[in-house]
């Protein structure tokens, strides 16, 4: 079993550089994109041997299909790679694993097959997907302050300024769906996606223009898929119970939770096992110690 880790950072050096030393196995290969934004030099300490950063770099912005330009960036080095990858996991730069590799190594194997992705047909106000995050155009954003502005008006009021488009004229009979940005796909899974969008270029054209692209392209694709079946809920925790459009950051009262073998969370995605958390802030060395701690004591 071989596991290729993608990995989406445009800040936090010391971060990356914790998550990508918790990585670095010889099962496992790592794929890093850094937002053109940043400056490469702050992440040096990363930059080794077994580490592949990309060349080609986007500049990268929330809500915006430029999160996908990045991801398949990364998908696509990692599936030419020499080596043969079983699955391909998509990280932030904040992220961190609560299992060892060996465990994580062993929890694909025993679960081949399967395909780690949230997904829910849209709309569902419960999970936070409605429909005008696809009928609303939003701009590309540019180097014009004009546009920059307008990518930081909240999604509701562009939706509410913005011309409405149908949606179905670009899906030619297919469910939307939508789900997290970050999933754990096999190789068969990645190499339909990537058909898919050399295939299909105007809807991949449309989502150009919608609102968190990232969180709904990939559900799409898979969702109308011989792969649908597969589907199971995704293996990154995210505590969203601060209210607002970003996560919190994770403190030490998260590791009550972390110390549960295995960890389980169910919600409106489904019933599966964690093995990733985000996000942890660049200071958090006293926090990550801790957790190596409980990931040690959890697999003796």
């Amino acid at each position: 079993m071989k596991i290729a880790y993608l990995i989406l950072a445009h800040n936090n050096p010391k971060q990356l550089h914790r998550l990508v030393k918790s990585l670095a196995s010889s099962s496992s290969g790592i794929f890093v994109h850094i937002d053109r934004k940043s400056d490469i030099k702050n992440f040096s300490e990363v930059m080794n041997e077994s580490v592949s950063f990309s060349r080609e770099r986007v500049a990268v912005y929330w809500r915006d299909f430029s999160i996908v330009e990045a991801t398949l960036i990364l998908l696509r080095e990692a599936v030419a790679h020499i080596d043969q990858f079983d699955y391909y996991v998509v990280l932030s730069g904040n992220d961190y694993p609560l299992r060892s590799q060996a465990y994580i190594i062993n929890f694909f194997n025993k679960n081949k097959g399967r395909e780690f992705m949230n997904i829910i047909q849209m709309p569902c106000k419960r999970a936070g997907k409605p429909l005008f995050r696809l009928t609303t155009y939003k701009p590309r954003p540019g180097d014009s302050k004009l546009s920059k502005t307008i990518c930081k008006i909240p999604s509701r009021l562009l939706s509410a300024l913005s011309y409405r488009r149908d949606y179905q004229l670009y899906f030619q009979g297919l469910q939307p769906y939508a789900g997290s940005a970050w999933w754990a796909l096999s190789r068969e899974a990645c190499q339909h996606i990537l058909h898919f969008i050399e295939e299909e270029k105007q809807l991949i054209d449309f989502y150009k223009n919608t609102i968190n692209p990232d969180e709904s392209l990939f559900q799409t694709i898979l969702g109308n898929s011989p792969y649908q079946s597969r589907i199971v809920r995704n293996v990154t925790y995210t505590d969203w119970s601060g209210g607002r459009a970003h996560p919190i950051n994770l403190t030490e009262r998260h590791l009550e939770f972390f110390q549960k073998k295995p960890i389980i969370l169910e919600d409106i995605y489904g019933k599966g096992e964690l093995l990733f958390a985000r996000k942890f802030s660049n200071d958090a060395e006293k926090l990550i110690r801790k957790l190596d701690q409980i990931i040690r004591e959890s697999e003796d």
